[in-house]
């Protein structure tokens, strides 16, 4: 059987917001303004809901899923109609689209003012525009940290969002970036997974003379050059200098690091891809099916990518899926125990008349019974939910995978996620031209500085 192949990046000109940071701000607080029914100006933060009472059970809960397709569209369906036999009168409106349509939906349902009672977000800027336009409700008296449903969860992931002390989503599954390997192909040719950039560049070489693609790389999305550049960032520049870059307002850009980690994806590019100075022109999943088939000796994929890369037919399962983060250079002055990683979670509409209900459907689908089965094949998602992640449950690889990821000093936010679109266009621009040789690190960073300045 294929393996469901997935991704959570597109380029910026896909995203749910327009380019134009005032179009963005304006599509996302008038939104929010005409669900409210009010005027006014700013940020539109909904106030706390209240969950004291129980919720009635009855009505039609709508939500908005990332899990359209083969394998993961069953889930949301089951856990509908198993409350359903908790709660008869209750009933629900499935809206489950792909990691890539779901951008253009959410979109869609934001302009025209109708988004779900429950609706998908990443970390980031993403669920911050959802925070400041009012329509995410205010989860902190039930998802705190200290709370009884926020004490399920570990606390890195109800901080991926958190916005000025409140708590605005539900986490329903952790998600990390790691490079996958052949562990056949790395034992026949005596490869052991590298420690350093530096290791890992020399063993392209190895990987090249015997014939085999030594890392799949497919940047047509664009986002998977910044996965690489991301995570090289956080090894680069100093955690407190790149946090307040990822901010506009408080952005410089001027750190060497950036370079540094800049000259370091190029050398990946150009000596360990096959594709090199074209990969710009080839899908991420023709790259993610390199490995899968034993083509290539690594790709670089996020913990979500894991069972289905090596899915039960696949060449990779049958030669062992082994995994090791991205490694750093030596001398690197940023935080080498930091990881690019982010879960992902779902926002209860402010807006909702069935508010108290969906918070009441999302304690059930994070109920433990319903975080093991999203954490176990088919479905491989590791939820977020502690201790839902075990060898009884999930491969080794996904168990390894959010081992390293709860034991990483800091968890990395997507760079095209975390910043404001106007910047994550401009890095994703200089990813491509990085990619393609069309520009220099200097000339990225520049163009990078400019958009983040005029985004001030």
């Amino acid at each position: 059987m294929k393996p469901r192949l997935i991704g959570h990046r597109a380029k910026v000109e896909e995203m749910m917001f327009p380019k134009s940071k005032q179009l963005m701000t304006a599509l996302v607080a008038g939104a929010a303004l005409a669900l409210a029914g009010c005027g006014g100006g700013g940020s539109q933060a909904a106030a706390p809901l209240d969950l004291t009472k129980e919720p009635a059970y009855s009505g039609k809960l709508s939500i908005l899923t990332k899990f359209g397709g083969d394998p993961l569209e069953p889930y949301f369906k089951d856990l509908a109609a198993e409350y359903q036999k908790m709660h008869p009168d209750v009933s629900f409106e499935l809206i489950q689209e792909t990691d890539q349509s779901i951008k253009d939906k959410t979109k869609t349902l934001t302009a025209s003012q109708a988004l779900p009672d429950i609706f998908f977000t990443w970390a980031g800027n993403w669920a911050n525009n959802f925070i400041d336009g009012g329509l995410a409700a205010d989860l902190t008296p039930a998802i705190a940290p200290g709370t009884e449903w926020g004490a399920k969860f570990g606390e890195s992931a109800l901080k991926a969002f958190e916005k000025d002390g409140k708590y605005f989503a539900v986490p329903l599954y952790n998600n990390g970036k790691f490079m996958g390997y052949n562990q056949r192909i790395f034992k026949e040719l005596g490869i052991t997974p590298p420690k350093t950039f530096e290791e890992l560049i020399s063993s392209c070489s190895v990987l090249k003379s015997a014939g085999y693609e030594p890392i799949a790389f497919g940047n047509k999305d664009g986002w998977p050059a910044l996965h690489y550049l991301q995570q090289l960032f956080a090894y680069e520049v100093p955690t407190d200098v790149l946090n307040a870059d990822f901010h506009p307002a408080t952005a410089e850009l001027n750190d060497a690091g950036y370079l540094k980690a800049m000259k370091q994806f190029s050398t990946l590019v150009n000596e360990c891809t096959g594709s090199g100075k074209d990969s710009n022109g080839v899908l991420y999943t023709t790259a993610q099916q390199a490995l899968a088939e034993g083509k290539a000796g690594m790709y670089y994929q996020e913990i979500l990518e894991f069972d289905t890369t090596a899915s039960k037919d696949s060449s990779l399962k049958k030669d062992g899926l082994g995994i090791f983060r991205l490694p750093a250079a030596a001398g690197a002055k940023g935080d080498t125990e930091a990881i690019e990683a982010s879960p992902e979670g779902y926002i209860i509409n402010a807006k909702s008349k069935n508010a108290a209900l969906a918070a009441d459907f999302m304690k059930f689908a994070t109920s433990t019974q319903n975080a093991a089965k999203l954490s176990a094949p088919p479905y491989g998602q590791p939820s977020s939910v502690k201790g839902a992640v075990s060898e009884q449950n999930s491969t080794a690889p996904v168990v390894e995978g959010i081992k390293q990821v709860n034991e990483a000093s800091d968890a990395i936010v997507w760079l095209d996620s975390v910043t404001v679109p106007t910047v994550a266009d401009a890095w994703l621009a200089g990813g491509e031209a990085l990619t393609a040789g069309g520009q220099s690190p200097e000339q990225v960073l520049a163009s990078v500085r400019s958009a983040s300045d005029a985004a001030k």
